[in-house]
């Protein structure tokens, strides 16, 4: 999801549109010096990841966008929207490892890393380096986003050991996702508004629009993605997680009611259109 993706033709949004593109040109300036490494290996393996993910910013545009609650011009929003995708990437490296497990990738030959290893160790470098820079924003950016990459582990864990005995599979499904996906994008709107010096209720208000729209983002993906493996045509799970996400999407847009009314505010209203509108005809 870039940038262009998310405007309408509202007169406001040219300046919120620089802005943002500013913010975005920053961004990108942070993620090559952060993934930089005297080791070749991972700092190739990170540039690869910045490149697979480069059309998908969602982090850091929610970042960039709960800025202009406070302050966008504020040192540490650029960094923050750095961390929220230094972050994210950190997960990608892990989760790569965990499919690989699943196809029965064999082991790394003697003497040389294979590639479950050098994503394990891409991995934790760029969540290292995503610690170092939300460590110079203050205890509550660190409480955030070490809060979210713990259930973001827990989410990939849940995933792959599946619904217990008796659970919902739809209710897990949303559990996992929420943990995955809504963690992150939750803690990505907390950190903006942070970095940008907005008050508490204002932090708040994002981390809980942000979680609500991440969870609705990843049910929505799960589907598509399942759909597009072939599922039974009258299945009733994809339905009602489609369901789920289009409820999940409307919380998110009333937990901006109380913001005030600005450009900002109707491109996140406006993302929450994005999520009911990808599923259908599901």
């Amino acid at each position: 999801m870039t940038i262009a993706h998310v405007f309408g033709r509202n007169p406001r949004d040219r300046v919120l549109r620089a802005g943002l593109l500013a913010g975005a040109e920053a961004v990108e300036e942070g993620l090559l010096a952060a993934v930089k490494s005297d080791v070749p290996f991972i700092a190739e393996s990170g540039r690869s990841l910045l490149r697979t993910e480069k059309g998908w910013r969602l982090h850091p545009l929610l970042v960039l966008l709960a800025a202009r609650f406070g302050d966008p011009h504020a040192p540490g929003v650029a960094p923050a929207a750095v961390a929220a995708e230094l972050t994210h990437l950190a997960a990608l490296g892990h989760d790569s490892v965990c499919d690989a497990e699943a196809a029965a990738h064999p082991g790394p030959g003697s003497g040389t890393l294979g590639a479950p290893s050098v994503a394990v160790l891409t991995g934790d470098f760029l969540f290292a380096r995503a610690s170092q820079i939300v460590a110079d924003l203050g205890p509550d950016a660190v409480r955030a986003q070490t809060a979210a990459y713990a259930r973001m582990v827990t989410g990939r864990m849940l995933a792959r050991t599946g619904p217990g005995e008796g659970c919902d599979p739809v209710a897990h499904h949303v559990e996992v996702a929420a943990a995955r996906t809504g963690s992150l994008t939750g803690a990505s709107g907390r950190l903006g508004a942070l970095a940008s010096g907005a008050d508490a209720r204002v932090c708040d208000a994002l981390a809980r629009y942000g979680e609500r729209l991440g969870t609705a983002l990843g049910l929505t993906d799960d589907v598509l993605g399942a759909a597009a493996v072939g599922p039974p045509p009258t299945h009733p799970a994809p339905r009602r997680a489609l369901r789920d996400a289009r409820r999940r999407a409307h919380h998110a847009r009333s937990a901006l009611r109380d913001l005030p009314d600005c450009a900002a505010k109707d491109t996140l209203a406006g993302l929450c259109d994005t999520v009911t509108t990808r599923g259908a005809g599901t």
